[in-house]
């Protein structure tokens, strides 16, 4: 993790605080797709989980799909980065529907040093804001939360999703954990909702999820407070699943997949349940979407200018 000095008295050094500890192949078969949106389109030709900034990798004897973000950029959830989280998705539904690969656990981690993901497209957030654009501020959100909560839904697959964590997750990067089944976590990293520091909330499923695990009140204290948390406090919250030494944490998933893989069935069947009893619709997250897009378009100048400060901070720090 890489120090630096914190800015003093100002909103922007609690808001840049927050930042201080965050920066720190097996060949897969070729596969088919068609555009979905025509069903008479023709077939084309596509390699199966080949993607530019995912990186994908099956453990055949583990029946494990490993995928790791990998972005030459700020490690954040870009537009492109959501259009390849979608045909990943597509992808595995397809390799499990048609048994074309022996996929039991999906794992999602970053190649990023220091970072799992720091959340959402905040130059984008920007130009939206200073356009007046809400649609586009809606469609945005909409596509991360339709990614959410089909990963929620473990996709409709008897697949367990797991979530690797070697680096902090602020921002939408937490919220995206939120929808995994299992969170593994190494020590000493740190985990934020950031967004109230210049004036909007995390509208990308936080609320919902934290909500039916920590209950209202909690969750509130949570989004509100703008603060940290270490691995260690989501693990006594629960939100967290397993702890593992710095540097150990791929270990741990496997560890995980062998102590658990037995049982395997009977944890999906466990995790299906769950959903019943605290359902979570697909409307609900896009009515909270919708909620962001009008509070972003209430940001002010100032608040505009915290939020460019950030990303400059950011990129400072991340060399990129």
């Amino acid at each position: 993790m890489l120090g630096w000095q914190q800015f003093a008295a100002s909103q922007e050094g609690r808001m840049m605080t927050l930042l201080q500890h965050a920066y720190a192949n097996t060949p897969l078969p070729a596969g088919r797709e068609h555009d979905t949106s025509d069903p008479g389109a023709p077939r084309i030709e596509r390699e199966l989980f080949a993607y530019q900034d995912l990186q994908t990798e099956l453990d055949i004897e583990l029946e494990t799909l490993w995928t790791y973000m990998n972005q030459k950029v700020r490690p954040s959830f870009n537009p492109s980065l959501l259009a390849q989280f979608g045909t990943w998705q597509d992808d595995i539904d397809e390799a499990a529907s048609s048994a074309a690969l022996p996929i039991k656990y999906v794992v999602l981690g970053s190649r990023f040093p220091g970072v799992f993901s720091l959340g959402g497209d905040l130059d984008l957030f920007a130009a939206h804001i200073r356009n007046g654009d809400r649609e586009a501020l809606r469609r945005y959100g909409h596509a991360c939360v339709g990614i959410l909560h089909r990963n929620m839904l473990s996709l409709n697959q008897p697949i367990v999703t797991i979530a690797l964590v070697e680096g902090d997750a602020l921002g939408g990067g937490f919220e995206a954990l939120l929808s995994f089944n299992v969170v593994i976590a190494e020590r000493g990293t740190k985990f934020g909702l950031p967004e109230t520091l210049f004036g909007l909330f995390p509208g990308m499923g936080a609320h919902c999820f934290l909500s039916r695990r920590l209950g209202a009140a909690r969750a509130e204290q949570m989004i509100l407070s703008g603060r940290t948390y270490t691995a260690e406090e989501l693990y006594d919250l629960g939100i967290v699943h397993g702890l593992a030494d710095p540097g150990q944490g791929r270990a741990e998933v496997e560890a995980y997949i062998r102590q658990n893989r037995r049982r395997h069935a009977g944890h999906c069947a466990i995790y299906e349940a769950s959903r019943a009893v605290h359902p979570l619709e697909l409307t609900e997250l896009q009515a909270v979407v919708d909620l962001w897009a009008d509070a972003a378009l209430r940001l002010s100048e100032t608040d505009l200018k915290l939020m460019r400060r950030l990303v400059n901070a950011q990129t400072r720090l991340l060399g990129t």
